[in-house]
């Protein structure tokens, strides 16, 4: 949430979407994101296809990336992940669901 905050230039109006885990439902959390203006969207209880894509995503990342590696440190798995997220999955990869066209260049 702070990365995002800071690449929006902290501009309120973000929706953050999650499943309805603790961190994500406790009072600390909820209050940061109303004084950033941020609003929490959650998955319906018991309904885990609310937050389909975000794991779909997650298993994407573990298939492609952290399974096929062996990271000698925390430090090295960050750089990776952060690498694969922000540079290799959002502005080169294919993806199907929208013809073969990396997510960047479709936002």
């Amino acid at each position: 949430v702070l990365k995002a905050l800071k690449r929006s230039g902290n501009k309120t109006g973000m929706i953050l979407h999650s499943d309805r885990g603790s961190q994500f439902t406790s009072k600390e959390f909820t209050d940061f994101c109303k004084e950033h203006g941020i609003t929490q969207s959650m998955s319906r209880p018991g309904c885990p296809y609310d937050n389909a894509p975000m794991e779909r995503y997650f298993n994407t990342l573990k298939s492609e990336l952290i399974y096929l590696r062996k990271f000698s440190t925390e430090e090295s798995l960050f750089v990776e992940v952060n690498a694969y997220a922000y540079g290799w999955y959002n502005n080169q990869r294919p993806h199907s669901h929208n013809g073969g066209i990396p997510l960047a260049e479709v936002a």
